[in-house]
This record gives C-alpha cells, structure tokens and sequence, in this order.
C-alpha cells in the first residue's frame, strides 16, 4: 500500500479498510452498512451533511438519491484530515459521484478553512442546519478536530442567518447612508491616511472594567494623561466610551462610529467642538460626520456581497475593513492598521454585573441614573435575568454574566484577532478574548512608548465622485423606465441594471446574506419590490447631481 498503516482487505461486499490495526469499514458488508446508515438519517431541508472521513464513499449515493427527491438545497460535505486517507478517498471513491453539485471532497484540517471552503462551493445561507453523518468509523482517527468542524459549521451558519436579519431591518438604512455620504468623500480624507506610526494603542470599549483601567491610568500619568500631546501612547475609543473619557477629563485621539442610525448621536453629546478626530463609516449616519467639530477620517465596510459596494471599492481610495458587527471589534482592526505598535484593549468585556451594565458615565449608564426611583432600581436586575443570560469564569476568574449575543461577539473576536502578535488584552472582569492578558502593570509599561506622529492626506476629488453618481442616476433613470413602462426594455437589458442596482433589494429578506442571489427578472413579486426602493434612492443621486448641492449637508 502507498501508506505504512494503511490496510485493505476484500469483505463480503465491497473492502474493508484498516489503519494501523484500528477497522475504520466493517469486515463483512461495509456497503450494506453505509447504505443503512444513509436510509436511516433524517432528511430535512437546508441541511448540510457533514461526513467525517469517507473512504469509498459508502452511502453516499443513498443519501444524495434521498436529498434529490425532497429538498433541492441539502448538500453533503465530506471531509478528511488525514492526508493518506485524503488520497486514498480521491483514488476510491465511487466515480459516478464526480461531479455531483451536491457532493464536495474536503481536505482541510482547521474548522475555519472548512467554513471557508463550504461558503465558496455553496455559497452564503443555503442551509439552515448541520447534521454529522458517520459512514465510517475514520472519524475515531482526529473525534476532536472532526467535532471542531462541526461546531465552526454551526456557528457560521448561525452567523450567516444573524447577519441576514440584521440585514433585513437595517439593509436600506446602509444603503440610504451609504449613498448620502458619497457627498463626504470629497470632503474628508481616508482613514489610510492617518498613521500613528510605532505608537503603542489602548482601544476602549464601554464595559464596565474599562472603569478600574482608568483610575489606574490616572494614577499612573497624571496630567499627562488628560493632554494628547503629552501622553506617550494613543487612544482610540468606540464612540459609546467617549463620554466615559469625557467624565474624568480624557481626550481621545480618535473615535470610531459605525452606527447608521440616529442613537449614537448621544454618544457625541458634550464632545461637540472639542477638535476629537473621528473615524466614521461610509454607512454610518450622516450627521455624524459634524458631530465632533475635528478631524474627520473616512472608511468603508462592505455591508453586503453587492456590486454597488464593489465599484465603491474600486472608484476611491478608502480603509477598508471586513464587517465584524460591532464596533468593538472594529476598533481594534482600526488600531492595528494605524501602526506597528503594541495595541491594548480595555472595556471590551462581552459581560457585565447587575449592579453596571457599562462604564460609568456612558450612555447607558446615565439613562440608567435619569431614570431611577423608588420603582426602577440603579442595578439592571431585569437584564440579568432575561432568557439567555448564563454565567461565565472572567479573565480574573470571577464569574460575571453574558447573553448569546456578547458571547457570539467574544468569540468573533476571538476567530478574527487571535493570531494576531501586536495585540493585547488587560486584566479585568471581561471575558476572555483569546489573547494575551496583560496585568496592571505590564499595560502601564507597554503604554509607555514614544509617540510617533500621525500623518495625513487629502480628500478624493470632487470630479471622481461626480462621475461616480452621474453613472449611478443614469442606471437608476433606465431602470424606472423599464419598471414604470415609460419604454420596453429587453430582458437581458432587466436583468442586467437590476444587477446593478443591487442596493434596492440587497436587504429584501429572501436576498439579505444571500451572496447577491435575487429573484429572475421574470418574478413580478420582485420587480414590484423593487420599483417601490427607487423613489428615495433617485431622489439622493439626483440632489448630488452636478447641478446640485456637493457639501454633504442637507439643505
């Protein structure tokens, strides 16, 4: 055999296989068995089966006949982490499966590679459910890594379909958004051309460890810390810790928004003219842009898989940063992009107490303190015992409390920035990240570096970003014409503007998460969907127009 360990023995119908001593195919009817076994799993629609280590491929010819009769959207993935057991399944397997749209052979080994592999063969949110399937018994051969897959499976989906409704309800407010601030390229530079060199970076969040963080900080630094210019290090917070820095008289050197609706606002309230520079997404709320008075740095986050985001990507030079939910997270991928030093994390907890659900002085806390009386106590005791709401070990090994949604984020954080060398977390009651903890004092001696000076640059020009919306409005013009019968359009001519004006039904709930998957241009359901989103959209690449206001504000 090509493999020291590998052995394989005729049986009574079809062979055996065994690996170093341990029989991974019955030694009587290992055909007879998968087919058994594949008869007997329960089909349902939107499933991914997973088959750990399939060899010959017993049964799969019996549960893709079973997929095909009921539920066109089911498909099977088999996966081997064995490199010798690899080969051979590609050399074994029944040929008659080659080429099966249903069926993919999977060599990789890390959970993540798998997920990646499966969203580029199926794409994003086809199915709804991962079942395991074990046709032989190669699974016993790496249980842990086969369980892994399993598990990361699950959770992508779940991410999938979490992203889909998110996208669902907010989808045309990113859209209206991404479209109004078209008028603020001209006007304001890319966060890429912001540097902060080899500066160490504290990120804040609004957990409520950022609180003893602080107070150490300004043990530490005194007044030094209380002046931009005098610190030895950087601090780039989320917008909902700026009141936080606010209230003990710290101003950051940048704030990230990415909220596209109009409650983060309050996060701005009492900050107004202080110069703070702000990061803001090309999705974010407009207004934002005026709300601190300083700097501003635009960046851009693909809020969905469209061609509209693509030919915004490709027509202006803009940061450019994967969506990851939350700006927590999107704060840290900010600072490691802003320079080669040391990044820190503070108030980034994914958990909190009944007694503080954020930092004090944030947002949430205040509205906490407004609204106390003798019937609506300070501590959140309703939050902690919401549905959901478990348990955890923190960092310090004290149990604090977390939902589904946080622990979701923690371990999206955990999965995007683990491997990364620069970054750190600091000693708290916040979860942990799956980083390298830093106590009081060794944070106190990363942050003590000298600061290196930032750099910045201009603006994309106003001539790129007219051409930009006058291809925009023409597109859009052709397409209320065909939809609205003003003339007759060819169906090929349909099918390629609804294409391109993708933002009028990326959000719709049977395309959000899709990966730019739509109804046919013959679906009239969808064409009166559509006909229905251009109204807003025309009427904000028409005021962008050449002949219209360019200042990004509203008139």
């Amino acid at each position: 055999m090509p493999e020291d360990g590998l052995q394989v023995t005729a049986a009574g119908r079809g062979f055996s296989v065994s690996w170093k001593g341990l029989s991974l195919l019955s030694r009587r009817d290992p055909v007879s068995q998968g087919e058994k076994l594949a008869g007997n799993a329960e089909v349902r629609e939107r499933t991914l089966w997973l088959c750990p280590s399939p060899l010959y491929g017993y049964g799969l010819s019996r549960l893709l006949e079973r997929l095909a009769s009921c539920d066109e959207n089911s498909a099977v993935l088999c996966v081997e982490t064995n490199p010798a057991l690899f080969s051979f399944s590609i050399l074994n397997m029944d040929k008659t499966l080659a080429g099966n749209p249903r069926l993919a052979l999977c060599a990789e080994r890390e959970a993540e590679a798998v997920c990646g592999f499966v969203r580029r063969q199926w794409g994003s949110r086809r199915f709804r459910r991962v079942e395991v399937l074990r046709l032989s018994g190669g699974w016993r051969l790496d249980e842990a890594g086969y369980d892994a897959i399993a598990a990361a499976l699950r959770q992508e989906i779940a991410l999938d379909w979490s992203n889909a409704l998110s996208l669902s309800k907010l989808g045309r407010r990113f859209a209206l958004n991404t479209v109004r601030n078209l008028a603020l390229i001209p006007r304001f530079p890319s966060l890429s051309r912001l540097s902060y060199g080899g500066s160490p970076v504290l990120v804040t969040g609004a957990g409520p460890s950022l609180d003893p963080f602080l107070g150490r900080l300004l043990d530490h630094f005194g007044e030094k810390l209380l002046v931009p210019s005098s610190r030895p290090f950087r601090i780039v917070s989320v917008d909902t810790s700026l009141s936080v820095l606010g209230a003990r008289g710290i101003k950051p050197d940048l704030v990230i928004a990415l909220e596209s609706q109009h409650w983060n606002l309050r996060d701005f309230i009492g900050a107004g003219g202080q110069g703070i520079a702000l990061a803001m997404d090309l999705s974010a709320l407009p207004a934002t842009a005026d709300a601190l008075g300083g700097e501003v740095f635009l960046f851009f986050t693909p809020w969905a898989e469209i061609r509209f985001l693509k030919r915004i990507e490709a027509a202006f030079p803009l940061s450019q940063f994967p969506p990851l939910a939350s700006v927590g997270l999107s704060a840290v991928a900010i600072a490691l992009s802003l320079g080669k030093g040391p990044v820190i994390c503070a108030g980034i907890d994914f958990s909190f107490n009944p007694d503080s659900y954020h930092a004090r002085s944030s947002p949430g806390h205040l509205e906490r303190l407004k609204t106390q009386n003798r019937f609506h106590s300070l501590p959140n005791t309703a939050a902690a015992i919401r549905p959901g709401v478990q348990q955890s070990p923190a960092k310090n090994g004290i149990p604090v409390l977390s939902d589904g949604a946080m622990r979701a984020y923690r371990d999206l954080f955990e999965r995007n920035f683990s491997g990364e060398k620069r970054l750190f977390d600091t000693e708290s009651s916040g979860l942990p990240l799956g980083i390298p903890v830093l106590s009081g004092t060794e944070a106190l001696k990363t942050l003590e570096a000298a600061t290196v000076t930032g750099a910045t640059g201009d603006a994309a020009t106003v001539s790129n970003t007219t051409a930009f919306i006058e291809r925009e409005l023409s597109a859009l013009r052709s397409l209320l014409s065909i939809l609205s019968g003003e003339r007759r359009g060819t169906e090929e001519e349909l099918e390629a503007l609804l294409d391109f004006c993708d933002y009028l039904w990326a959000y719709f709930p049977d395309c959000a998460g899709a990966g730019g998957r739509r109804p046919p241009a013959t679906d009239i359901s969808f064409l009166k969907r559509v006909r229905t989103e251009i109204g807003p959209f025309l009427s904000l690449f028409d005021r962008m127009s050449p002949s219209k206001n360019m200042s990004g504000k509203e008139d």
